[in-house]
C-alpha cells in the first residue's frame, strides 16, 4: 500500500510571515555579492534569497516565509525537503556520484528509463533518452527527429519557449531578448501561430499552417513539428482540441515526427501524468525535465520505439542520467503516482474556481484558464480590446512578493501559477486572499 503524505497541521501563524520588509540585511549581502559576480544576463525577477522551505513554503535568510506559486518555475514538484525525495537523493549520494550512463549501467538509470518508458500514453514499445535538463531534450529530439526522417525542416510555434542553446533558441519565440544578437541560428526552422482561444481562433492558425505548405516548404520535408502542447513562458495558453488533431493529422500524413515539448506541463501538473493525456492527442515524442527530479537536474527525451531509431554512439551524454538525479526522479514519479497527480487536478479546480470568483470582482483580468495546476491568469487594460496589462503584471509580483506570495509573469501580461503539486487548501485560499487583497491596492493607487 503506497504512503500517503501526512496533512500538514494548520500552518495559519506559521505562513505567510513577514518579519522585514524583503529583502532584508542579510538577502541584501547576498544580493550584492551576485550583482558583483555573477553574469548579467540572470534576470532575477524579485529579491527573493531563499534558505530552505517545506512543502509550498518558502523561507528566505531574513526569516520571511512565502507562499510558492511559482515552484522555481514548476520545477519544485513536491515541494521542499520532501521526506521520500531527500531520503533517494542522500542514499543514491552516499553510494557513487557518477559513472557516465552513456558507456556504464546501474540500477536507478535503468530503472528510471523502464518507469518513464511505462508511463508512456501510447501503446507499444518506448524508447528513453535521459537528459541533464529540458534543453538537451529538446536539442536531442531534433537530433532524433532528422535521423529517424532523413529531413531537415522543423516546424516550430510563436510565443514558444524551448531553451537557450542554439538548437533548441532556434524554436524559441516568446521574447526576442532570447534571440537579439546571437544568430545565426538554426536553418529551415518554420514558426506558425499558435492556437490561443482567448487570441485567435484554431481555424486561423490551421489556415496559417496550409499556407507555409503551399508556399514555403513541402510537408515531405519536415522532420518534426515541436510545440509545448500547454505552452509555458508564452503565457500558459491551453490550444483547442480541434488544433492538435490537425497536427497530429498532418503527421501521420506526412511521416512528420510530432513532439511534444512538456518540459513545464508534464508530470502530473496537469492532474494526470502528462499533459497529452489531459488533451487528448498523443505524440510521438514527449520531452520532459523541471518537475520529474524535484529540483535535481534531469530530462528526458521519452519517444516510440518505431521512432527512436538513431544508432549506437549517435547520441549520449557524460551526465544525463546521473545516479542521484535519478534517485530523485524515481522518488518524485512514485509520489506523482500515488497522490499528487490526483492533488493537481483537486487543488486546481479550486484554484480556477477562485481565480474566476476574483476575474468577476477585478475588470483588470481578461482570462483565467488552465488545467490542474498548470493555471494562467491575463490582465488586460479593457476587456474589450484585449491590450494586455504588462506594467501591472510587474507591479502585481512585486507586491505579492511584499505580502508573502510568489508570483511569476510570462507571456505578455500573464501571471502563471504553477505551484508545487503539493499545494494545500490553505495554500490556495490564503494565497487568493492575497491576490485579490494585492489587486484591491493596485486599483486604489490608480484611482489616487
Amino acid at each position: 500500500m503506497a504512503t500517503k503524505t501526512a496533512p500538514a497541521k494548520s500552518p495559519a501563524a506559521a505562513y505567510p510571515r513577514i518579519v522585514v520588509p524583503p529583502p532584508g540585511p542579510k538577502a541584501q549581502a547576498i544580493i550584492a555579492k551576485d550583482k558583483a559576480y555573477a553574469s548579467p544576463s540572470y534576470i532575477k525577477e524579485y529579491p527573493l534569497a531563499i534558505a530552505g522551505g517545506k512543502g509550498a513554503m518558502i523561507e528566505d535568510v531574513d526569516g520571511n516565509r512565502f507562499i510558492d506559486w511559482m515552484a522555481g518555475i514548476a520545477v519544485s514538484s513536491t515541494g521542499y525537503a520532501h521526506p521520500a525525495v531527500t531520503k533517494a537523493v542522500q542514499e543514491a549520494a552516499a553510494k557513487f556520484l557518477h559513472i557516465c550512463g552513456t558507456d556504464f549501467y546501474y540500477e536507478g538509470f535503468s530503472d528510471l528509463c523502464e518507469k518513464l518508458a511505462k508511463s508512456a500514453p501510447w501503446k507499444g514499445g518506448t524508447r528513453v533518452f535521459l537528459t541533464n535538463s529540458g534543453t538537451e531534450a529538446v536539442e536531442g529530439a531534433i537530433k532524433l527527429a532528422r535521423s529517424h526522417t532523413r529531413r531537415g525542416a522543423i516546424v516550430a510555434f510563436q510565443t514558444a519557449f524551448h531553451g537557450r542553446s542554439y538548437a533548441a533558441l532556434s524554436l524559441t519565440s516568446s521574447k526576442v531578448k532570447y534571440r537579439k544578437h546571437f544568430g545565426p541560428l538554426l536553418p529551415e526552422v518554420y514558426h506558425l501561430p499558435f492556437h490561443n482561444p482567448y487570441r485567435n481562433t484554431a481555424a486561423e492558425c490551421i489556415a496559417a499552417a496550409n499556407d507555409l505548405f503551399e508556399t514555403l516548404v513541402s510537408p515531405e520535408d519536415v522532420a518534426a513539428v515541436v510545440m509545448e502542447p500547454m505552452q509555458g513562458e508564452g503565457g500558459y495558453v491551453l490550444p483547442s482540441k480541434e488544433f492538435l488533431q490537425y497536427w497530429r493529422k498532418v503527421c501521420d500524413e506526412h511521416g512528420i515526427v510530432l513532439v511534444y515539448d512538456e518540459v513545464q506541463c508534464g508530470v502530473g501538473r496537469t492532474g494526470k501524468m502528462w499533459a497529452s493525456e489531459a488533451l487528448g492527442v498523443l505524440p510521438d515524442v514527449i520531452l520532459s525535465a523541471k518537475g520529474l527530479g524535484s529540483g535535481m537536474p534531469i530530462g528526458a527525451i521519452i519517444a516510440k520505439e518505431s521512432v527512436m531509431t538513431w544508432p549506437r554512439g549517435s547520441h549520449g551524454s557524460t551526465y544525463g542520467g546521473n545516479p542521484v538525479a535519478c534517485a530523485s526522479a524515481l522518488a518524485t514519479l512514485k509520489l506523482i503516482e500515488d497522490e499528487l497527480a490526483a492533488n493537481a487536478a483537486k487543488m486546481g479546480a479550486r484554484l480556477l474556481a477562485g481565480a474566476r470568483k476574483l476575474a468577476a470582482k477585478h475588470d483588470c483580468i481578461g482570462d483565467v484558464r488552465g488545467q490542474g495546476l498548470f493555471i494562467g491568469v491575463e490582465f488586460v487594460k479593457d476587456r474589450k480590446t484585449k491590450e494586455p496589462a504588462s506594467e501591472l503584471v510587474g507591479k502585481l509580483e512585486q507586491l505579492a512578493f511584499t505580502k508573502g506570495l510568489l508570483l511569476l509573469g510570462c507571456g505578455k501580461s500573464v501571471i502563471r501559477i504553477a505551484p508545487p503539486l503539493v499545494l494545500s487548501e490553505y495554500d490556495v485560499d490564503k494565497g487568493l486572499e492575497i491576490l485579490d487583497a494585492c489587486l484591491t491596492e493596485l486599483a486604489s493607487r490608480d484611482r489616487a
